[in-house]
C-alpha cells in the first residue's frame, strides 16, 4: 500500500506561493455571491462542500476574507495545535 503524503497548507510560514486575484465577484441584494465554475472546479468545491470564512484585520478593521476548504482548515488547525497540546499534556 503506497504511503500518502501529507499535503502542507498553502499558506504555512516559509511557502513561496504567490496570492492571485481569480475573479471579482459581485454580492446581491441578499448578500449571496457565486463562485465562478473554473475557480470551482480549479479549487475542487464541489455542492455540499463546507468552506471556513477566515478574515484578517488590520486597525481593528477586515481588511482581507479568505474561503479555506473545511477539511483543509481542520488540518490546518490541528497542525498549528497538535504540538501546543501535546506539550501541555505531556
Amino acid at each position: 500500500m503506497a504511503k500518502r503524503q501529507k499535503k502542507e497548507a498553502c499558506c504555512e510560514n516559509g511557502s513561496d506561493t504567490c496570492c492571485k486575484v481569480e475573479s471579482v465577484i459581485t454580492i446581491d441584494e441578499r448578500g449571496q455571491m457565486v463562485l465562478p465554475k473554473e475557480l470551482r472546479d480549479k479549487a475542487g468545491i464541489r455542492p455540499g462542500d463546507k468552506l471556513a470564512v477566515v478574515s484578517f484585520f488590520r486597525d481593528g478593521e477586515i481588511c482581507c476574507i479568505s474561503l479555506i476548504k473545511a477539511d483543509n482548515f481542520a488540518g490546518m488547525v490541528k497542525t498549528m495545535l497538535g504540538p501546543m497540546i501535546n506539550e501541555i499534556t505531556s
